[in-house]
């Protein structure tokens, strides 16, 4: 099934403040044949994303951020998230920019070569979010401190980490945020083929 296998009844803004929220009627072509009654759904309109894993080959390091986030306020292990480099894609920006620039911005790092991920929908319950998923080579050496634009209130600690103590906190479930789940998974299975390929 595709686009065409959906028709919008309706859609009106509910809401416009830092995001969008939007409530549509909708039906839709079932799987066994003819179409759903009419739906009312609500859908979070953000804007996409891009975000890159920062890695060092030399090193075996990645360099991983750590920053307050308001949907995990009621969250048992607390707001304050373990992240990589990401930030929104404005109108005509391309993506690979942007993960440039906010590597600057929240890391205080520079990105060498980029190598595509994946792209994906973060949480598509709700969400339109389309997440471009990156892997940058960095010379982790010297990252680290506090980072961020306060204009923007952003608080973010920058730490470098060995590939290994990544991932134990990945399987300690430190790690509690999608994004950084995905990338350092897929590091776990790139990681000697990008130290080949990147030395």
């Amino acid at each position: 099934m595709n686009r065409d296998d959906v028709e919008v009844l309706a859609r009106e803004t509910c809401h416009q403040g830092f995001f969008r929220l939007d409530r549509i009627t909708l039906r839709h072509r079932l799987f066994g044949g003819g179409w759903s009654r009419p739906l009312r759904r609500e859908l979070l309109e953000r804007g996409h994303a891009a975000a890159v894993l920062p890695y060092d080959p030399v090193r075996d390091e990645v360099v991983l951020i750590e920053q307050f986030r308001i949907g995990a306020l009621e969250d048992p292990g607390g707001p304050w998230l373990i992240e990589i480099v990401a930030g929104i894609i404005e109108p005509g920006e391309d993506p690979e920019a942007v993960v440039r620039r906010e590597a600057v911005e929240e890391a205080g790092i520079t990105l060498r070569e980029l190598v595509p991920v994946h792209e994906f929908i973060l949480s598509p319950g709700g969400s339109s979010e389309r997440i471009h998923l990156y892997c940058g080579r960095v010379d982790a050496a010297g990252a680290g401190g506090i980072h961020g634009l306060p204009e923007e209130g952003e608080d973010i600690r920058v730490m470098a980490l060995p590939f290994e103590r990544a991932w134990a906190l990945v399987e300690a479930g430190r790690v509690r945020s999608a994004i950084p789940l995905v990338a350092l998974q897929w590091l776990a299975l790139n990681r000697e083929r990008l130290r080949a390929s990147w030395r």
